[in-house]
């Protein structure tokens, strides 16, 4: 490991292990969605502290992460978890392998996304990350992880604005789905709600930041939600949207 993969890795990990309370504030945002017994798929797991929590609430986990260092991280810290699998691929819309660029130095926003995403995302930095790896990774759909795993009651997907070619391999509803949203990429998104709109009658809320709190009081149909988008008044940099069946 070098001197900046170092760094990176230490900056992820108190990023998402360092926070006091954080676990039990996302076993207790989570436990929404998830029951003993469930399924979860982690989709860009990073350093699992999703997968961790999810685990927790005595789910069965199938997480997916390309970056080799989270890998192995990921593969020693749950060795001895029977209920969580590891795939060291990416999910998109096409079987087969693909570009990944990975930033060592801020490894949270290791993408699959072109440089259109990679020069917008600068701007919630301060130190203006570089992408200086690109590897090849195996890509898969959804489809093909729930012919194989089952369908999952939850499914986090936070992959550095790679969630519209994650969820265009999926053919069928999940019951509850939660994706990134960075203001930016808000045309991307509204491609997204289009797709999960397609799949099934979803209601929607928005968590901001790392809050895991609600923006909203009540949910609101997802119809409502494309309005605010296209109108450009959700006034939040970031977050995610969560959208469940009804």
């Amino acid at each position: 490991m070098t001197l900046k993969e170092k760094y990176g890795f230490l900056r992820s990990w108190i990023m998402y292990y360092g926070k006091p309370g954080n676990r039990k504030r996302l076993k207790n945002f989570y436990s929404q969605f998830i029951l003993p017994g469930d399924l979860a798929f982690d989709i860009g797991a990073h350093l699992g502290n999703r997968s961790e929590v999810f685990l927790d609430l005595g789910a069965k986990v199938v997480a997916v992460e390309p970056q080799p260092i989270c890998v192995s991280f990921l593969s020693k810290k749950f060795k001895n978890e029977d209920k969580f699998i590891l795939l060291p691929l990416l999910l998109g819309n096409v079987e087969g392998e693909i570009d990944f660029y990975i930033n060592s130095s801020s490894p949270t926003i290791s993408t699959a996304r072109d440089k259109y995403w990679q020069e917008n995302i600068n701007g919630y930095s301060a130190t203006k990350p570089k992408w200086d790896t690109t590897i090849r990774v195996l890509s898969v759909t959804i489809d093909s992880l729930i012919r194989k795993h089952g369908a999952p009651a939850f499914c986090k997907i936070d992959t550095e604005g790679f969630e519209y070619e994650v969820l265009s391999g999926l053919t069928q509803p999940i019951k509850t789905i939660s994706i990134e949203y960075l203001a930016f990429d808000r045309v991307r998104i509204l491609k997204c709600l289009d797709k999960i709109e397609s799949l099934g009658k979803y209601e929607v809320n928005f968590s901001p930041g790392e809050s895991q709190k609600w923006l909203w009081h009540e949910w609101k149909a997802l119809n409502q939600v494309k309005e605010i988008l296209y109108l450009d008044k959700l006034d939040n940099r970031f977050g995610d949207f969560y959208f469940t069946l009804v």
